[in-house]
């Protein structure tokens, strides 16, 4: 049975595609069923399956999701992963093999760029061209033409032949059109990505209009941040197979997890020499105050966690600089995080942090043992208990946001060398071991004592600056 509330309903969907070596192996695939069963009637042939000359690709394999009215549903993956392919068939330009599929309702869909125009017309031409074959009337045209112009901006190339723009403005024009169809269902396949900052949110901001309609809105996309921001839930593809349907923060989670490298993989099967493998003295608490009692804790054991097995989160706890738990601080008070995980397997040099998110899932914080270049130990076996505890300044805007835990590690030839590599080459050699997304809330509110403004600044974050001022009179007539 299909939900009534769901505009978009897939049940079991798979797709197969037939792959031929050689040309001749397709005609082959056409011929030889029939003749091979005329043969096995007529007794030249042994009954039974008929040869095959082609090789099965599945390219989607039994994906089952609902969106609902004003939902929100990441598509994420790598390339080659089935997301265009499942984009493709909900849009109506591929049919799946098995399984069904109901949309109800107007699709705008912007798959590839210029996908409807044609280059040899001026971006005024296919503006009432590609909005026709979406649906609309010359009068509705008519009526939004100027709102579609001033969304793509432009300027003098909307009288100009479509084949002279570039990239940018090209999606800028299709995104324009598609943005202004009234469509119940929105889907977005990376072309946000060709624009620059200033159109991408503008772009945003009429994507929240669409869906604060109750437009049905899909985005596929590469970066896990508008993910995680812009997504109510997320489907994670891996060669065909669903491997997550979830909150949009865990799916980008289990995403990074599948797409790291193997660090702690070749830990455990490389053998350990003569100096690595004696007994390790290890850090010990050595303040009263570094650890709370027990009874502080919120146990982790049970919380859905993010991991591949070498660690989990045990517990947590969020206390103020007094030593008390607390989860509502003021204004630029500092908040204390204490966190536990307990080893499965030895791991390298061990990165843990914890990151912050506003109410629209933006990441307004996220530091930790890599950005501190704390001093740890090459090498932790199994069994190790990783204690950390992390205070940070609170110095945001008013409002609840949730936080993240998480453990990693990287091999110490990385983490002694940082100073000398860039991002890409630190981050390639990060293994993520486990994650606790969502953890817990914290509030940040008016600060009841202050000097001057109640607030201590304006916007997501509070930056380190200065500022001065200078003065000087001058005659006036």
């Amino acid at each position: 049975m299909y939900s009534d509330k769901a505009v978009i309903d897939v049940r079991n969907l798979s797709k197969r595609y037939d792959i031929y070596d050689h040309p001749r192996d397709r005609l082959k695939q056409l011929l030889m069923p029939r003749l091979h069963q005329l043969a096995s009637r007529a007794g030249l042939a042994n009954p039974g399956n008929p040869p095959s000359y082609h090789r099965e690709f599945w390219a989607l394999r039994d994906i089952s999701f609902q969106v609902k009215p004003g939902e929100t549903l990441g598509i994420i993956g790598r390339n080659g992963s089935g997301k265009s392919t499942l984009l493709q068939i909900l849009a109506g330009t591929l049919s799946p093999t098995s399984g069904e599929v109901r949309v109800d309702g107007r699709i705008a869909a912007l798959l590839e760029l210029g996908s409807g125009f044609n280059p040899e017309f001026s971006g005024r031409d296919n503006v009432f061209l590609n909005a026709r074959i979406l649906g609309l009337s010359q009068q509705q045209i008519e009526e939004r033409y100027d709102r579609i112009v001033e969304f793509a901006d432009i300027g003098d190339f909307i009288d100009q032949p479509v084949k002279s723009y570039s990239s940018g403005m090209f999606v800028r024009l299709a995104f324009a059109v598609q943005a202004h169809i009234d469509a119940s269902i929105v889907i977005i396949d990376e072309a946000l990505a060709v624009g620059d900052v200033f159109f991408r949110q503008k772009c945003y901001a009429r994507l929240e209009a669409l869906r604060d309609s109750g437009a049905a809105i899909l985005l596929v996309s590469h970066a896990m941040t508008d993910i995680e921001q812009f997504c109510d839930r997320a489907i994670l593809l891996d060669h065909g197979d669903a491997l997550f349907v979830g909150e949009s923060t865990e799916a980008a989670k289990r995403y990074y997890q599948l797409h790291q490298p193997k660090t702690v993989e070749r830990i455990s099967a490389v053998p350990l020499d003569a100096s690595v493998a004696r007994p390790i003295t290890l850090p010990r608490v050595t303040r009263t105050d570094f650890w709370p009692e027990d009874s502080a804790f919120v146990n982790a054991e049970a919380m859905n966690q993010v991991g591949n097995g070498s660690a989990h989160c045990t517990r947590y706890a969020v206390f103020d600089t007094s030593g008390n738990r607390c989860a509502s601080f003021a204004q630029g008070e500092t908040a204390v995080f204490c966190y536990e995980f307990l080893l499965s397997d030895p791991i390298a040099i061990p990165l843990a942090g914890v990151v912050l998110q506003n109410e629209r899932g933006i990441n307004v914080h996220g530091k930790g043992s890599l950005e501190y270049s704390v001093e740890t130990p090459q090498y932790l076996p199994a069994g190790t208990l990783v204690r950390c505890r992390q205070s940070i300044e609170l110095k945001l805007e008013l409002g609840e946001y949730s936080f993240e835990l998480g453990l990693a590690t990287i091999d110490a030839e990385t983490y002694r060398g940082m100073a000398n590599f860039n991002h890409e080459r630190i981050f390639s050699h990060i293994s993520r071991l486990c994650h606790l997304p969502k953890a817990g809330v914290i509030a940040v509110g008016w600060r009841s004592v202050h000097n001057g403004a109640a607030l201590t600044h304006h916007g997501v974050a509070d930056l380190p600056g200065a500022f001065e001022y200078a003065f000087e009179t001058v005659a006036t007539n």
